[in-house]
């Protein structure tokens, strides 16, 4: 449930700021949880990842992204084998979807902004198949099917947070036409009102990830 037909019709810089906000959205779930002391990695590393990806595409941001990302893989994390519960899989997919996102920062890379805005798509599903393979009801189980009831266009199958997700991302994606290119998400108050809405989103999904962790899936 991921529109990628539409990433198409965005100028570079909408597709980069699309991949930014679709990072966003699992900013919250990455750094809630704190890391793993045996991974290494500096979270103000992968705070400032996100904040440089929200900002405008140009040379001093692209280079300071690309600092960040050259800290970030000196780290144990990718010389050690790794086999994470699920708060550590998300962890570890957002952290492989700001590395990705290196590869949007020089050209156009439009495959890249595709594989970022899908893990964003991917792990949103991924959390309504262990919510619904859960023995136990989820706290907002009720809200969840009335959101899921009023959706007009719902796509047969998909759960509460694979819908929410495409919602959100809709939503963005409609709105990154109004932005100037020389702006980053942080620089207009309707930049960083998709920020935000993509934060209220992540606190979401951390608040369902502490549930998992507690009911152990």
């Amino acid at each position: 449930m991921v529109q990628i037909e539409r990433l198409a019709d965005l100028n570079p810089v909408q597709q980069r700021q699309a991949a930014a906000l679709a990072l966003w959205r699992w900013r919250a779930p990455l750094l809630a949880f704190g890391m793993d002391a045996d991974w290494g990695v500096d979270p103000k590393v992968l705070v400032s990842l996100f904040r440089l990806a929200a900002e405008p595409a140009g040379e001093q941001s692209n280079h300071a992204y690309s600092q960040a990302v050259a800290a970030l893989s000196t780290a144990p994390l990718f010389e050690s084998e790794v086999d994470p519960d699920t708060v550590r899989l998300v962890q570890l997919e957002t952290i492989v979807g700001l590395l990705t996102f290196s590869e949007v920062l020089d050209t156009p890379a439009l495959d890249a902004v595709e594989r970022i805005v899908e893990l964003s798509s991917g792990l949103a599903s991924y959390l309504d198949s262990l919510v619904e393979g859960s023995f136990y009801a989820h706290p907002s189980e009720d809200a969840h099917s009335q959101y899921l009831a009023n959706l007009a266009d719902r796509t047969s199958g998909e759960g509460y947070f694979a819908s929410r997700n495409f919602a959100v991302e809709s939503a963005c994606h409609g709105t990154l036409g109004s932005l100037p290119d020389s702006e980053g998400l942080l620089d207009s108050s309707t930049g960083r009102a998709l920020l935000a809405r993509c934060q209220d989103f992540g606190e979401e999904l951390v608040a369902t990830l502490r549930w998992l962790r507690t009911t152990g899936y």
